[in-house]
């Protein structure tokens, strides 16, 4: 073996010996990094207005009021659950709550109660005298014709079976009925105890300011 050889077959001896020695290069690294446990999640926290019942408070007086101050009132004392109906029984919308007075309230003044309760006041237009009591809508009772002399058009139709086909004219000027609620009935057909099975209703009316 030349000079030349056994140097060449030295170096290369060496070399493995130093890798061999060389902890870095033999320790064995993973491709990806090792997976970790996912954090468990915490359970959410209940909510405190759950099943909270609703706070009580004493009722306010409502009669007197205009139908706009009276539902804001009652909103300012946490009631917010409002309703409003015609207190002269003609089943008018309380369009425009500022044209409304307050003549009745379905909770007695005073009355400690939960907010989440439903107050119904009773209400007419401002110009109107409230009565003594709310006038009641007509029904239909025992499948006989009531007598709706008096009733409003709107009132009088809503008593009826919603698929009943009836016939309104003005006692008075040949006018149309438009606005149901503020015309009254004059006469009908049925009479007032008349069987009903479906047949054709027909009223006269005039307004409510008029005499039949």
């Amino acid at each position: 073996m030349n000079t030349r050889t056994l140097t060449v077959a030295l170096a290369c001896i060496a070399a493995v010996a130093l890798v061999g020695c060389d902890p870095a290069a033999t320790e064995v690294t993973p491709d990806t990094p090792a997976a970790t446990e996912p954090a468990a999640k915490a359970p959410a926290a209940p909510s405190a207005a759950e099943d909270e019942p609703a706070e009580e408070k004493a009722v306010p007086t409502f009669v007197g009021m205009g139908l706009q101050s009276a539902q804001d009132t009652a909103q300012a004392e946490g009631f917010f659950s409002l309703r409003s109906h015609d207190s002269a029984g003609r089943d008018r919308l309380q369009a425009l709550d500022r044209n409304w007075k307050v003549c009745s309230q379905s909770v007695t003044p005073g009355k400690v109660i939960p907010t989440d309760t439903t107050l119904d006041f009773g209400a007419v237009k401002l110009e109107e005298e409230c009565p003594a009591s709310d006038e009641k809508a007509p029904e239909t009772a025992g499948g006989k014709m009531p007598d709706f002399a008096g009733e409003s058009v709107k009132a009088a139709r809503g008593a009826l079976d919603s698929g009943t086909s009836i016939t309104v004219t003005d006692a008075a000027q040949g006018r149309m009925v438009l606005m149901e609620s503020n015309w009254q009935v004059c006469t009908q057909d049925p009479t007032p105890g008349t069987a009903l099975n479906g047949q054709p209703v027909e009223f006269t009316a005039v307004k409510f300011e008029e005499n039949c």
